[in-house]
C-alpha cells in the first residue's frame, strides 16, 4: 500500500484541474470492492479540503464504513475539534497495492464524527512508478548526526526511502541537524535492533518540536562478514524453496523465491516497485520452505541489494541474505540438502546403516588389531554410543558419508567437545572401491565448517586433530596446511607422548614436597605463559585453559541433556606451592573417540627437569580412580620430558589446531594440494584418529 506521506504529497502537488490524458477510469463497481476491502483491512482513505480564502490544502484520514449502493460514509480518525466551515471538499485519494485512486464527488453530509459521500460512476486511477513504502507502528528510531542523538518513531518504510518522526529534548534543535551531511540511522524495538546504516535527508518538515524527514539508505550493500575468498558454494534447487518471514519493520508477511541456496546464505528477487528489502535489515525469524513443506529457520540479514531489467524491461532487484545464525539440527539438514545436491554420492548428517558403517571401518583397517585389542571388551558400549551418535544425530556431532548404492566408501566426523572447538576425527576412506573417497569426505566436512563456523550457535572458534606424524596422509595436509600459514596463531601443531596408565600398577608415594590440587586461576596464567614461551600455539584456547574458561560447564550440560558424558577436571601438581605440571582429565563415554582421545589425561609438564618421573607416577595414580576402564590413555607435553625421564610411549599424537579466522589460508593449500592429488591419484591410506 502506498504510503501515507506519499499520498499527502500526491495530494499536494498534483494540478487538480490538469488531468494526464492517460489515467485509467475505476468503474463504480470496482470502486465499492476496493473500499469494502480497506474497511475489511481496517485501512483508512485520504480525504482533502481546500481553504475557501487561502487556498491552502489539508489531508485528513478517514476510516470507510461498509459500502453497498449509491453512497458511502466515512469516520474521522481523529474528529475532535475538527472545524471545516471554512474549507471546500476537494478529492479524495485512496490505494490499491502500489496504484492510487482519486475520487472527485459530491459530500452528501458532514457531521462531527464522519462524513458521507454519493458514489460517482467513475473515478480515476493514477499510475504509480515509485518504489512503494509502506505504514509502520512500534518501530523506535535513533537519528544520529554528529554525536547528537535525536529520538524518534518510523512512520514508514520502502526499500528506496522511509520516513521518519524525531523530537527535540532541550537543549537540542533542529539547527543542529545538517541536511547536507549523512545522518545514521537505528530502527530497534524493546529487544531487538532491525536496522543501522548511513543515510542521506531527502527532504523534511518545518516543525519546531517535531519534524518528519524523508531519508534514503546511502549503502547499496554491507559486509556483515569479514571478506572470504573462498565462499560457500551456491546452488539453484528445483523446485525452488521460498523464504516466508514477518517484515520486522512493517510487521507484513513476505513470501519470496528463492533465486539460490548455499550454506552461508540465500538470494531473492523482487518486483522493483515492490521491493521490500534494504541492506542491513535483520530479520529475527527467516523460514525456508521446501517443497513438501518442510521449513528452516534462521537469523538472517539482507547484505545487498542490486537493480537490474528482464529482456521486457522490467526493472526488478536481487537482493543476496547471509545467515546470522541457524540452530545447529537445521545447519545439518541444510547441508545435507546441499551436499546432496552438489553430489549425489555424498550425504551429511544423514540416517546411517550401523552394520554397513561397523563393516566399512574394519575393512578398510581404521579398527586395526591393536585399536580393537582396546576395543574389544566394551564392543557393546561402542554399539550404544554410535547409535546415539548416528541415528539420533545430535548437535555436538556431525558427520559426513560418501557412498553408492548403500556401500559407504569414504566417512569423517567432527565432534563439539570443548566449548568453541569441534574435534575433526574417524576419517577414513576404501582404498579398493573409489581412491578418491578421502579427499571427497575431507571436502565435504571442510565445505560445512565454511559455511557455518561464523554462526553462534555452531561454537566453532577453532577445529583440532590429533594424528600421528607417520600417518603420510594427514601428515601431508594439517603438516602442510601448518608450513603453509606459517603463523602459530592461524594453524599449530604440537606433539604429545601417548601411552597407558594401568589402573592397578604399584602406587608410588609421593613426597611432602609435592601437592596435588585442583587448579587456581593464577595456575592457568602461569601454564599459559609457558605454551606461549615453548610453542606460541593454539592449545591454551582451543581446549579452553584459558581463565575465563575455568569455571565454564554448558557444555557438559548439554552433553547430559543429550545423553552423553562429558567431564573436566582439572589440576595442579605443585612442589613447594610453586606449578611444575598441569593436568587435564577428560571423561567421556567409551568410544567417543575410537582411540579415546576424549577420555584421557592431558599432562602439561612446565619444568621438566624438577618433576621425577615417580612424582607423575604417583599423580596417575591418585587420578585414575575417575576412569572405569583399566587402561587409561596418557597424552603427555613435551615429548622430550617422557625421553629424559624414560617414560615409556607407545606413540606420538600430533594436536593440530586450526584457528577460523585463517580459513582463506587453509583452502588456498588445500586447494593445490586436490590438484596436485588428482593429477597423481593420491591412494595412501587417508586414516587417522
Amino acid at each position: 500500500m502506498v504510503s501515507l506521506q506519499e499520498i499527502i504529497q500526491l495530494a499536494q502537488n498534483i494540478r487538480l484541474d490538469n488531468q494526464p490524458g492517460d489515467w485509467k477510469t475505476v468503474s463504480k463497481k470496482h470502486l465499492i470492492n476496493i473500499l469494502n476491502y480497506i474497511h475489511f483491512q481496517s485501512g483508512t482513505i485520504l480525504i482533502n479540503f481546500k481553504h475557501l480564502k487561502y487556498n491552502n490544502i489539508i489531508s485528513l484520514q478517514a476510516r470507510p464504513k461498509p459500502c453497498l449502493d449509491d453512497s458511502f460514509d466515512c469516520i474521522w480518525l481523529r474528529p475532535k475539534g475538527l472545524k471545516l466551515n471554512a474549507y471546500e471538499f476537494l478529492d479524495i485519494f485512496l490505494t490499491e497495492g502500489e496504484k492510487l485512486i482519486r475520487i472527485k464527488t459530491d459530500v452528501m453530509a458532514i457531521r462531527e464524527e464522519g462524513i458521507r459521500f454519493s458514489l460517482p460512476d467513475t473515478c480515476y486511477e493514477l499510475g504509480h512508478q515509485r518504489v512503494k513504502r509502506y505504514s509502520c507502528e512500534g518501530v523506535q528510531v535513533d537519528f544520529i548526526q554528529n554525536g547528537t542523538v535525536f529520538s524518534g518513531r518510523l512512520l514508514d518504510f520502502g526499500a528506496v526511502s522511509f520516513c521518519v518522526e524525531v523530537s527535540t529534548v532541550p537543549p537540542q534543535s533542529f539547527y543542529w541537524v545538517n541536511p547536507e551531511c549523512p545522518v545514521y540511522i537505528v530502527f530497534k524495538d524493546e529487544q531487538d535492533t532491525f536496522y543501522s546504516g548511513s543515510c542521506r535527508i531527502t527532504r523534511q518538515t518545518d516543525g519546531q518540536k517535531t519534524r518528519s524527514f524523508i531519508l534514503e539508505s546511502i549503502d547499496k550493500q554491507m559486509r556483515r562478514f569479514k571478506p572470504k575468498k573462498y565462499r560457500s558454494s551456491r546452488h539453484k534447487l528445483i523446485p525452488s524453496p521460498n523464504i516466508i518471514f514477518l517484515h520486522p519493520l512493517t510487521s507484513k508477511m513476505i513470501n519470496l523465491e528463492v533465486e539460490d541456496l548455499a550454506g552461508s546464505g540465500l538470494s531473492v528477487k523482487e518486483y522493483y516497485y515492490n521491493s521490500i528489502l534494504l541492506p542491513g535489515i535483520i530479520v529475527p525469524e527467516l523460514f525456508i520452505e521446501f517443497a513438501d513443506g518442510f521449513k528452516l529457520k534462521c537469523k538472517a540479514q539482507v547484505v545487498y541489494r542490486n537493480t537490474a531489467r528482464t529482456k521486457d524491461s522490467t526493472m526488478f532487484v536481487r537482493c543476496g541474505i547471509a545467515f546470522l545464525d541457524m540452530d545447529i539440527h537445521d545447519q545439518g539438514r541444510l547441508s545435507g540438502i546441499l551436499h546432496h545436491v552438489a553430489n549425489k554420492k555424498t550425504y551429511a548428517c544423514n540416517w546411517v546403516d550401523l552394520d554397513a558403517l561397523w563393516k566399512f571401518f574394519f575393512e578398510t583397517g581404521f579398527v586395526y588389531p591393536g585399536k580393537y585389542a582396546l576395543m574389544h571388551n566394551n564392543k557393546e558400549r561402542f554399539k550404544e554410543t554410535y547409535e546415539k551418535l548416528y541415528i539420533k544425530n545430535p548437535g555436538i556431532a556431525r558427520h559426513f558419508i560418501y557412498q553408492s548404492n548403500g556401500i559407504i566408501h569414504g566417512h569423517i566426523s567432527i565432534l563439539r567437545f570443548y566449548e568453541n572447538t569441534w574435534l575433526l576425527h574417524h576419517h577414513a576412506a576404501s582404498r579398493s572401491s573409489d581412491s578418491m573417497a578421502g579427499l571427497v569426505v575431507l571436502s565435504q566436512v571442510e565445505r560445512y565448517i565454511n559455511d557455518f563456523h561464523r554462526l553462534y550457535s555452531t561454537h566453532m572458534n577453532y577445529v583440532i586433530c590429533y594424528f600421528r606424524p607417520d600417518n603420510r596422509f594427514p601428515h601431508r595436509v594439517f603438516g602442510g596446511v601448518t608450513e603453509s600459514i606459517h603463523d602459530p596463531k592461524g594453524s599449530s601443531i604440537d606433539p604429545f607422548a601417548y601411552f597407558h596408565h594401568h589402573k592397578n600398577a604399584n602406587q608410588v608415594e609421593m613426597s611432602a614436597l609435592w601437592s596435588l590440587t585442583k587448579v587456581q586461576p593464577e595456575d592457568l596464567t602461569e601454564l599459559e605463559s609457558f605454551y606461549e614461551y615453548t610453542s606460541g600455539g593454539l592449545m591454551i584456547h582451543a581446549l579452553d585453559l584459558e581463565q575465563s574458561m575455568l569455571d565454564s560447564d554448558e557444555l557438559s550440560k548439554e552433553y547430559q541433556r543429550l545423553g552423553f558424558k562429558r567431564e573436566r577436571r582439572l589440576f595442579s601438581l605443585k612442589k613447594e606451592g610453586i606449578l611444575k605440571a598441569f593436568i587435564m582429565l577428560n571423561i567421556s563415554d567409551t568410544g567417543l573417540n575410537m582411540s579415546d582421545l576424549t577420555n584421557c589425561i592431558h599432562i602439561i609438564v612446565l619444568e621438566s627437569e624438577d618433576v621425577p618421573r615417580d612424582a607423575l607416577y604417583s599423580c596417575l595414580h591418585k587420578l585414575s580412580n575417575y576412569y572405569e576402564q583399566e587402561k587409561i590413555p596418557i597424552l603427555l607435553y613435551p615429548v622430550s620430558y617422557a625421553e629424559e625421564q624414560s617414560i615409556p610411549y607407545d606413540k606420538v599424537y600430533n594436536l593440530w589446531i586450526l584457528n577460523m579466522q585463517y580459513t582463506d589460508q587453509y583452502f588456498e593449500f588445500m586447494e593445490g594440494l586436490f590438484s596436485r592429488v588428482q593429477k597423481d591419484r593420491f591412494k595412501n591410506s587417508a586414516n587417522f584418529g
